[in-house]
């Protein structure tokens, strides 16, 4: 205990506090004031010891020269194509059932096919058509007016064509898409198989122009409420005769199309969007060799799901075929709207395995889905390389995806070849690869035209007449290869805005340059006589097959030419609804003889020819004596 006396808790003396205050406050200021004199010198001593070096001053240099590439002066040949549409004989008009209610089936059609129908050596010309909607065929306005069939024109050899049609057992009325030609039954005359929305229909060719109905006997009419798209002849199983793919759009009905209510910006009934319909599967007919077909898609791997739905996955809308891994066996590849594009990698035991993704072909550069419509493959670059294009919809670039020798993966180069950048605005349907000017170089072709008659009021970039493209091929020396060929180049009559959907090629008048042929929605066919006069040699062959299917689709022929080597397929099925003739044109350029030819037959072997005749039609039949090993592939 303290020996001080206490001080009352209560009482509180002003002048002691003030005093101790002062005490305090002078005793903390000169406190902070030493410790910031003493932090102040260690401050400065520890910036100095760890300050960093200072850069050197800064010292203007002069800039580097920028070299600017420019752009190769590329002359273009002038090759005119004429429209003889009219002076032709062709008068036919497609069909297409648009009568107000916008139903999407009428967007879609149709396709075209050459072929030598009656094998007298020359190429005829069928147009598919649609119809009216039953529904719409009202008694007063259009009950006296033919209903719409297909039309076969036959041509004379020098390039005019007599209406067939009448009589011919084509002359029915369907609402039609595409077409596939081909010797099902192995007796020498081209079968015609058409697509429909509805029952599909198999033409047995009877001779003498006459084509008889066998649909029900080969059992190949599929679904009746099936929406089938293009189609085409194959040898998957490698038994010599022909199988029959067909794909198949959305699934499709008036009631459920009229019940969405698509509308166009500010007002008016618009043509439905394929995202707001089901997929579906396509069919795929194994030929039993007995003029009957076993429907196999399921059991062969064509049914491809929606991962997250479970749902068919498959919108098709083009399809073509090829042996991308040059394994002996032939692979289809198909073009979807709106959805991945699938390709089908065939494992030699009657299946497939899709691997459109792993092989990189079914988005485009971004990992999206386009609206995809036509496609054709082909070795447009050299030995090795294979492109599959793809004709997309509109503000999409047309896809060019290209594969190196067998190894399955592509990568898409429309944007470096060029390609890309010309065909973003356009909506394209046809699209196929041809060698136009006679050059050696593949060269693309494609018919364009948007879906709405209206687009121009909601989109001014878009109109539903559109020119149809032609590219040229330049080769791999360019800064591009695919060069978009100009009117003064190739004349008005081919870059005409029209509604394009199929087209096809052929040699129309036996003068050794290709001739197009291009359908119009709703309009009339534009036939384009291809009056090149470049001066360049060309070989033209016809394949005949033995142990392979009849007429060796599928089949590749190598030809040597001096320091070129170029590869061609038989392959009539490619761009849009449509089929091209099956002989195959070579360009040669300036060369003016050919070394030797090798023929790989479907069935794997392979044949020699070493005296060919250039500048006409040479028909090879496959011979008994085959050589025992490849042909090389270089010269």
């Amino acid at each position: 205990m303290s020996d001080k006396p206490s001080t009352p808790i209560n009482d509180y003396d002003p002048d002691t506090e003030e005093r101790d205050d002062a005490v305090i406050g002078t005793a903390l200021r000169w406190s902070l004031l030493a410790f910031a004199i003493v932090g102040g010198v260690g401050g400065v001593a520890a910036y100095l010891l760890t300050r960093p070096t200072p850069p050197p001053p800064i010292q203007e240099t002069k800039l580097a020269t920028v070299q600017v590439r420019e752009a190769s002066k590329v002359e273009l040949p002038t090759v005119h194509f004429t429209d003889i549409t009219e002076s032709a004989g062709i008068h036919f008009q497609h069909e297409n059932g648009a009568r107000g209610k916008k139903l999407l089936p009428e967007t879609m059609g149709g396709g075209c096919a050459f072929f030598d129908f009656d094998d007298d050596g020359d190429q005829d010309l069928l147009f598919v058509n649609g119809q009216r909607w039953p529904w719409d065929a009202e008694p007063d306005a259009e009950g006296d007016k033919p209903l719409a069939t297909l039309a076969l024109y036959r041509n004379d050899g020098k390039g005019q064509f007599d209406d067939v049609t009448k009589g011919s057992g084509l002359d029915i009325s369907m609402y039609g898409m595409g077409v596939a030609i081909g010797d099902f039954d192995r007796d020498g005359r081209c079968d015609v198989f058409i697509s429909t929305v509805g029952t599909n229909r198999l033409f047995h060719n009877e001779g003498a122009g006459k084509f008889r109905d066998v649909t029900e006997a080969a059992n190949v009419g599929g679904a009746t409420d099936e929406w089938s798209s293009s189609c085409g002849w194959l040898d998957y199983d490698n038994d010599g005769d022909l199988d029959l793919f067909v794909g198949n759009y959305v699934k499709w009905s008036r009631e459920y199309d009229e019940s969405q209510g698509f509308q166009l910006t500010g007002g008016g009934r618009a043509y439905g969007r394929p995202q707001n319909f089901e997929g579906t599967f396509p069919y795929l007919y194994r030929n039993e060799g007995n003029g009957t077909f076993t429907e196999v898609a399921e059991a062969a791997g064509l049914h491809v799901r929606n991962s997250a739905t479970n749902v068919p996955m498959a919108k098709s809308l083009g399809v073509t075929f090829a042996d991308f891994d040059e394994d002996g066996r032939i692979d289809i590849v198909v073009a979807n709207d709106t959805v991945q594009n699938l390709l089908f990698h065939n494992q030699g035991d009657g299946s497939f395995a899709e691997i459109g993704a792993l092989a990189g072909v079914a988005f485009d550069m971004s990992g999206n889905a386009r609206g995809a419509m036509g496609i054709d493959a082909a070795r447009f670059r050299d030995n090795e390389a294979i492109g599959i294009a793809i004709g997309n919809y509109a503000n999409e670039m047309t896809g060019l995806y290209v594969s190196h020798g067998d190894q399955m993966q592509f990568m898409d180069e429309a944007i470096s070849t060029g390609l890309g950048p010309n065909t973003r605005l356009e909506l394209t349907f046809g699209v196929f690869y041809f060698d136009y000017d006679l050059d050696g170089r593949l060269d693309l072709l494609a018919a364009n035209g948007h879906l709405e008659e209206d687009i121009n009021r909601v989109q001014p970039s878009q109109h539903y007449e559109q020119p149809p493209q032609l590219f040229w091929n330049c080769g791999r020396q360019a800064d591009t290869e695919f060069l978009p060929v100009p009117a003064d180049k190739c004349g008005n009559d081919l870059l005409r805005p029209m509604v394009g959907r199929g087209s096809a090629y052929a040699d129309i008048d036996g003068d050794g340059d290709l001739d197009i042929a291009m359908m119009g929605s709703g309009q009339r066919p534009r036939l384009l006589r291809n009056d090149q006069e470049l001066g360049h040699h060309w070989l033209r062959l016809q394949l005949k097959g033995a142990g392979s299917n009849p007429e060796a689709i599928g089949a590749w022929i190598e030809v040597h030419a001096g320091n070129n080597v170029y590869k061609r397929q038989v392959m009539p099925t490619r761009s849009y609804l449509s089929q091209s003739e099956l002989p195959v044109t070579v360009g040669l350029g300036n060369a003016n003889a050919v070394d030797r030819v090798f023929i790989h037959w479907p069935d794997e072997t392979v044949q020699e020819l070493t005296e060919i005749a250039i500048d006409q039609l040479t028909v090879v039949y496959q011979s008994a004596e085959q050589l025992a090993s490849p042909a090389p592939t270089n010269p």
